[in-house]
């Protein structure tokens, strides 16, 4: 039921995509000298050179450094990574990732979080990491039917982790990853020991919270902001997937530019993403989406979940702010979801992409919280 899967890149399609790369008919400058009307195009030239000439195509190998998997949940097609601790008492972790993210984002924390030791950590610390692909996303199949919004997504989590052979795990996400996290606790609150997120979804109610502190406008102002100048793509992908999929799928560079405007403004950078992330890692992650054609299937995510689940989350919870992260709770307003919330720290730096961006800062997270529990 459950088959060794190993990621597989062929040749003919790195040479397709260099092609399609070169061939590129690319529109006039922005009117404007910053990112205000997307992504300039001294930028996105670059980055899509470098990805016709001097990336490392080697991703199926750095994923496959890990052990992968591939098994049929709810009658579909689940891919994942599952890295066993060498610790036997190690505490099994689900971990999920969001949109435009994959597994991809948390490789250089698997080795910390299954083998402290061998990282100059405590074995105490130790992780059974499970690490799924989306459905729609990476190398899960794309779902043929519609329902599979995140409390179906969260069910099918629970039943894989059963199916590995784990009845009592712990939950970390962030972005969609987050909403898979959160309903975990709903629906399998017997089996899940706690939760963390590094992306805190909580609705800011002032007729329990009175009026906001002043960290707290700075926080609601940013989501306003988001929400009026930076959401175009979630609607899009929420309204209309398939239309946006054509493009993306037909066009390397669409789809490097679609994903490369989100690195540039979530991640904690000085103005360009590369300061926050490598030119590596960007094309990694967009590469996963380039070669597995999953820019309408994983777009569809945002379609079946047009009503976002914003029940209480009871069991023990862990909350860590990344200070350039989207949605930014103080402690008390994160408490109105997160009842029974035992860690909520401020971070100095990183962003949305946590493990991708602050890896060794991520790891820290997730340590504190556990041995918290302890």
């Amino acid at each position: 039921m459950i088959e060794p899967f190993e990621v597989r890149i062929p040749e003919p399609a790195i040479a397709d995509l260099r092609a399609r790369l070169r061939a590129t008919r690319w529109p006039e400058p922005a009117t404007v000298d910053d990112w205000t009307q997307g992504v300039p195009l001294e930028f996105a030239r670059e980055l899509c050179r470098y990805w016709a000439e001097d990336y490392d195509f080697g991703l199926a190998g750095r994923v496959n450094a890990f052990p992968g998997f591939k098994t049929t949940v709810d009658g579909l097609g689940i891919h994942f990574l599952h890295v066993r601790s060498p610790e036997p008492d190690a505490t099994p972790l689900v971990l999920t990732h969001g949109w435009p993210g994959s597994v991809v984002e948390f490789l250089d924390v698997l080795g910390p979080l299954t083998d402290p030791a061998a990282h100059g950590g405590d074995p105490a610390d130790a992780f059974h990491v499970v690490a799924p692909s989306l459905p729609g996303f990476g190398w899960s199949d794309k779902p043929s039917s519609t329902g599979w919004n995140v409390e179906r997504i969260a069910r099918a989590w629970d039943e894989l982790m059963g199916l590995i052979g784990y009845e009592r795990y712990a939950a970390q996400g962030g972005d969609w990853g987050a909403g898979v996290t959160n309903v975990l606790a709903k629906v399998a609150p017997e089996r899940v020991i706690a939760v963390h997120v590094n992306m805190a979804s909580v609705p800011y109610d002032e007729t329990k919270l009175g009026e906001p502190t002043a960290e707290e406008k700075a926080a609601l102002g940013d989501l306003a902001r988001f929400h009026t100048g930076g959401s175009a793509y979630s609607r899009q992908q929420g309204t209309r997937p398939q239309t946006i999929g054509y493009g993306l799928t037909d066009s390397p560079v669409a789809q490097a530019t679609w994903i490369a405007e989100k690195f540039r403004e979530w991640t904690d950078n000085d103005g360009s993403p590369e300061s926050a992330l490598s030119w590596r890692q960007m094309l990694d992650a967009i590469s996963v989406y380039w070669f597995t054609g999953t820019a309408a299937s994983s777009a569809r995510i945002y379609w079946e979940n047009k009503e976002r689940d914003g029940s209480a989350v009871e069991v023990p919870s862990g909350i860590s702010i990344f200070p350039h992260e989207i949605v930014r709770p103080s402690r008390r307003w994160a408490e109105l979801r997160y009842t029974d919330l035992r860690w909520y720290e401020v971070l100095a730096k990183g962003g949305h992409f946590a493990a991708f961006e602050q890896p060794d800062v991520f790891v820290g997270q997730l340590r504190g919280f556990f041995r918290s529990l302890r």
